[in-house]
């Protein structure tokens, strides 16, 4: 009975709300492709708690319908839920982390893409943090 089970769950919390919240991760946040994701993260002192919150968008543009754009937002929403620990390793020094995933593919991926995409967005978010870390420490 010592193991303890690690629970999957995705909070309103962990969500990005708030129009200021989302134009800031736009105006000033930090971008890369982790196809068929786009990026953007910003890091900023919003809570006393360090957090992660992140905000998923599929544009209209690409998926004219509303089923596949619910789709892939659940599928990224999923994949996103199943692998937020590796946001657990980023140091965020008493920091909250935003991240916005966008997706860029013209036609829906399989989950097996996404989730591909999206353990390669968390580690890359995970070093650039940490470069940027150490670039304000040497100053």
């Amino acid at each position: 009975m010592n193991n303890i089970e690690e629970r999957y769950t995705f909070a309103k919390e962990e969500r990005v709300t708030g129009a200021k919240r989302v134009d800031a991760i736009f105006a000033s946040g930090k971008s890369f492709i982790s196809y068929p994701l786009r990026v953007v993260y910003l890091q900023h002192e919003q809570s006393p708690v360090a957090s992660c919150s992140i905000l998923i968008s599929v544009p209209k543009k690409r998926m004219k319908k509303a089923v596949h754009r619910n789709r892939v937002k659940r599928l990224i929403r999923e994949a996103y839920r199943l692998n937020k620990k590796l946001t657990q390793d980023i140091d965020l020094n008493e920091q909250s982390l935003d991240i916005a995933f966008i997706y860029v593919k013209d036609t829906a991926s399989t989950y097996t893409e996404i989730e591909k995409a999206m353990l390669k967005a968390l580690k890359q978010i995970a070093i650039r943090t940490k470069k940027t870390e150490d670039s304000e420490q040497v100053k």
